[in-house]
């Protein structure tokens, strides 16, 4: 258990920024969603708009620290590359 100050502030901070953390990842996940939905639907005017929506959301969860890059560029390009195949 923590005893000091900083210890408990620290596991004050941690849990602050845990839920932000968890609702900047499930934003994204929503995000990827909206794109994979319309790439289901066969829609590509509708998937090339959500990807373009999607993009910056999933670069900004790597800059906040939620997200590697590389990852972030593997998920990207896949999208892109999906709603690229469509017909």
């Amino acid at each position: 258990m923590a005893n000091s100050l900083q210890a408990k502030k620290r596991i004050r901070t941690n849990a602050r920024r845990a839920e932000i953390n968890k609702a900047r990842v499930s934003r994204i996940r929503t995000f990827v969603r909206k794109v994979e939905e319309a790439i289901a639907n066969g829609n590509k005017d509708a998937a090339s708009v959500a990807l373009k929506a999607a993009e910056p959301e999933i670069m900004r969860g790597v800059t906040k620290g939620v997200a590697h890059q590389k990852t972030a560029s593997r998920k990207v390009s896949r999208l892109s590359a999906r709603v690229k195949a469509m017909a």
